[in-house]
């Protein structure tokens, strides 16, 4: 299928094929009649995804200091590998369109296939010929409202979000600033309500488009003069600011022309610099619209389908498009005044020329004259051949998140003992970027077209957490070769059938545990080489703060103890070479990722694990230390190591982390090429994960 992508990096916007993406819980695949170019949001994007480092650092300081702060906790270089992997993301452009619903996904039950469709959302209702969105983001066409006006859904959905935060009431004077689409469409719903509206725009063509659409009044300049004028010195009752601009001019205007108490409702991205005297004079009242309306950044409405109580929050975002497009079928608004210019899909480069030229635009629509008899590709295999190894084996994966670009494919890609074969991610942008960048053979979007690929020897599973045990197992089933990312398994249950699914397997299992391989644990384990005592192990792990509507923290995680925890038990596994076989744990109050853990090993050796969401960022994450046999190891955070041993110390230093990824991808290749065993046995993959599990039983009680 094509979509319209972005590469974030250098700001390069092409038309691409890419796989069609895979359908999901609560989500509906929707093949796409049109949608519609948000002039103002997407020109934004673009224009930052062009500008230079400084430029992107200029206008999101907020980044930059988080990464002046991973540089001095993990080096320069690491954090460089992150920077770079992150920037390299495509993005997907558009956020609204009409078309028809062609599969329901599992917990779908308000609509049904064969629906015409409006649906909203970032990164869901994309330029492209088939989107998958989630339900609380999609909502019935009536049957008087045609395609085109339905995909005017989500800017309609923004205006009248808008307008409820300004509680208009009948007869008063609302002030409008900024007349493009959002601005235009506030102009309408404002009439709607019975009030006097004020337009005001410095473009004169987008002034008189406003006395068309019903503005009473429409300006292009001598805002202050002119509303002094028309409301005889009273101000208006409330301003909603829908302009674009990163001037302080928009709040500061509004506060001039606002009444005494007056409502002022910040709508576009402007500049939020007051000057506080006129705010305070007037005793003005500042609030701010949250986009399409409440449920917008909740993830347990957007993404897990979860409504909130009708009766409690009468206006959701999906109720908010629901009344755009009832007013739409009862004349009341009338986007297609709006659209100044069409374009065919597979001429969208052009449209997009278009946001950066001289011609005057508006509404700019992508129209889709899609084959309906066309076959719906999920996988696509690409015309340039990957490299191709002369010996070894056919690597695939599944999943492709920052840590497995960063750390796992570099390598990989490089490595003349494997050849790259297929990629698969539930996005079809994702599966062809990462699939173009490192050079793989095809890129997909089930899981199926890999699993049954005969050029696939080994299968990596970079995916969230919840999928890890479920596709280990089927790969296994089809022996292959699995690499997993940590952790292996969520629960019991899902352990036991990896487990039995790696015994009845001719493919090999292997986690990634990674620091057991790094350069100062290999060089820990050669100091306790020869040791006649157990191991006396202190692991601290300054985790740091997960806001708690985090991924890792709901069913897609399992929880930092699961999901991360298991690294440094592993870790302390490895050092005393002996499986954990007591556990005992207790969690902060209310700190369910605030841990201290015992561990006790069949060789008697012990390790205490203190895991914590509490501390400061700016402290190294990791700190361990052992003891044993007049021998102290002081290890912080991978970038410097201390043995001490009769009185002398050695000093070990590297310039950037070395946590072990390469060694330990090294090691792993060269079991699977020589036919030896997996470098972790599954005995410890299986103790190591019961232990975490016994950890979150005593946290959990």
């Amino acid at each position: 299928m094509k979509q319209v992508v972005q590469n974030f990096r250098n700001g390069e916007l092409k038309l691409q094929d890419v796989p069609v993406p895979a359908l999901k819980h609560g989500a509906l695949l929707v093949r796409t009649n049109c949608s519609l170019i948000s002039a103002g949001t997407e020109k934004q994007m673009i224009d930052l995804a062009k500008a230079n480092l400084a430029g992107k650092a200029l206008a999101r300081p907020d980044l930059v200091r988080q990464v002046l702060s991973k540089v001095q906790r993990e080096g320069l270089g690491t954090t460089l590998e992150t920077v770079f992997a992150k920037l390299d993301n495509p993005a997907p452009l558009g956020y609204s369109l009409a078309g028809q619903l062609l599969e329901a996904g599992e917990g779908v039950d308000s609509l049904k296939v064969g629906d015409r469709i409006a649906c909203a959302g970032a990164g869901y209702a994309n330029h492209a010929q088939y989107n998958v969105i989630p339900k609380n983001l999609c909502v019935s066409i009536p049957d008087e409202v045609d395609d085109e006006e339905a995909s005017f859904v989500t800017l309609g959905a923004i205006a009248l979000q808008g307008v409820r935060q300004a509680d208009p009431k009948l007869g008063e004077i609302i002030a409008v600033t900024g007349l493009g689409l959002l601005g235009q469409l506030t102009v309408q719903l404002l009439k709607a309500n019975g009030c006097q509206v004020v337009g005001y725009d410095p473009d004169p063509r987008k002034v008189e488009l406003a006395k068309t659409l019903g503005a009473d009044l429409a300006i292009e300049k001598d805002l202050t003069v002119t509303i002094d004028g028309y409301t005889k010195g009273r101000g208006v009752d409330g301003v909603i600011i829908t302009a674009s601009t990163k001037s302080n001019g928009p709040v500061n205007d509004a506060a001039q022309i606002c009444g005494a108490k007056g409502r002022v409702v910040v709508v576009g991205l402007v500049g939020m610099t007051l000057e506080r005297d006129l705010y305070y004079k007037k005793e003005l009242d500042l609030r701010l619209s949250m986009s399409y309306g409440p449920g917008r950044y909740d993830p347990e409405y957007e993404e897990h389908g979860h409504d909130y109580p009708y009766a409690y929050v009468r206006w959701t975002e999906k109720r908010n498009m629901e009344a755009f497009l009832q007013l739409i079928k009862e004349g009341s608004v009338t986007p297609k005044k709006l659209i100044t210019h069409h374009f065919d899909i597979h001429d969208a480069e052009s449209a997009y020329a278009l946001l950066g030229g001289k011609e005057p635009y508006l509404g700019v629509m992508l129209n889709y004259k899609n084959d309906k008899s066309a076959p719906m590709a999920r996988r696509i295999d690409l015309k340039v051949p990957p490299k191709t190894a002369t010996h070894g084996k056919g690597v695939s994966f599944i999943g492709a998140g920052n840590y497995a670009k960063a750390k796992l494919l570099p390598p990989l890609s490089k490595s003349k003992d494997v050849h790259l074969s297929g990629i698969v991610t539930t996005t079809g942008v994702s599966a062809r970027h990462v699939a173009d960048k490192f050079g793989f053979a095809f890129a997909a979007t089930s899981s199926e077209e890999l699993l049954g690929d005969e050029s696939t020897d080994v299968v990596f599973i970079a995916t969230r957490h919840d999928s890890h045990a479920s596709l280990a197992s089927s790969a296994l089933q089809a022996n292959k070769h699995v690499f997993v990312e940590k952790p292996l398994a969520l629960n019991r249950c899902e352990l036991n059938e990896v487990l039995l699914a790696e015994a009845q397997s001719s493919g090999m299992l292997m986690v990634g545990f990674n620091r057991r391989f790094s350069p100062f644990i290999q060089q820990s384990k050669a100091a306790l080489t020869g040791r006649q005592k157990p191991l006396m192990m202190s692991y601290r792990v300054n985790a740091g703060f997960i806001p708690g509507d985090n991924w890792v923290h709901g069913p897609e995680g399992g929880g930092r103890i699961i999901g991360e925890a298991c690294h440094f038990i592993d870790t302390m596994c490895y050092l005393a070479g002996a499986l954990p076989t007591d556990v005992s744990a207790m969690a902060a109050k209310d700190h369910k990722d605030a841990v201290v853990a015992q561990l006790r090993f069949a060789d008697g050796s012990i390790g205490s694990l203190t895991y914590t969401s509490l501390g400061d960022k700016s402290v190294p994450k990791e700190y361990l230390e052992v003891f044993t046999d007049g021998t102290v190891i002081a290890l912080n955070d991978y970038r410097s190591m201390e043995i001490t041993q009769g009185g002398k110390k050695t000093r070990h230093k590297l310039a950037s982390q070395d946590k072990g990824q390469k060694a330990m991808l090294e090691a792993f290749l060269s079991s699977v090429n020589n036919g030896g065993k997996s470098p972790i046995t599954i005995e410890e993959l299986a103790a190591v994960t019961e232990a975490s599990f016994a950890i979150e039983d005593d946290v959990l009680g």
